[in-house]
């Protein structure tokens, strides 16, 4: 049901999909940015069952395990998130990545919110550091109403070096509320803090 909506809403609405992902990437942690509206998941979801891409991306357990929606959520590729393990959420996820034995595309908002933030948590980062897996940058852009997957880089582990190029990717799009956008990715004290 999500799989229809989705994708009748993306063509009703007029956007379209640029891009692809690689076939060379099986596993992967893909940046969905920029993030200001329930909207950005409906028509990012519209784009990956049109690709075929099976796309995981995190939501609260309690959500994920609640009887009404627990179906629904599984099959669109939910993962319940319980933030009260020992495990930190990056060891958590990398462990998910590397012991997968499918194809595995882990979908992150950075932003961590729908609100304006001003510095990105940086988990995304440091789960596809630890998996050792690439990141592909991803964007909705509500001026050209274009869904994109852009370039994907392999983290080299020198995190402030690596952020110019999503600095570099991000800074024309247009998110549909471009007030709740910010580039400052991060703050020099925040750059170990591994966060999703």
């Amino acid at each position: 049901m999500l799989r229809v909506i989705a994708i009748l809403l993306f063509k009703l609405g007029g956007w379209k999909l640029v891009g692809q992902m690689s076939p060379t990437i099986r596993k992967c942690v893909l940046v969905a940015a920029p993030h200001t509206s329930n909207m950005d998941f409906i028509f990012a979801m519209a784009c990956f069952y049109q690709m075929k891409i099976p796309i995981k991306y995190l939501i609260k357990k309690e959500w994920a395990d609640f009887f009404l929606f627990r179906k629904m959520f599984k099959k669109s590729g939910a993962l319940g998130v319980n933030r009260s393990t020992n495990c930190t959420m990056v060891e958590t996820l990398a462990k998910i990545i590397q012991s997968s034995n499918d194809d595995l595309v882990l979908m992150i908002s950075p932003e961590g919110t729908r609100k304006l933030s001003c510095n990105w948590k940086t988990g995304f980062y440091y789960t596809a550091l630890k998996a050792k897996v690439p990141i592909v940058l991803s964007h909705l852009d509500y001026a050209t109403k274009t869904a994109a997957i852009g370039p994907s880089f392999v983290p080299t582990g020198a995190f402030k070096s690596d952020m110019v190029l999503l600095k570099e990717y991000y800074k024309n799009i247009v998110p549909r509320y471009p007030e709740k956008f910010s580039l400052d990715i991060y703050q020099d004290e925040d750059l170990e803090t591994e966060v999703v």
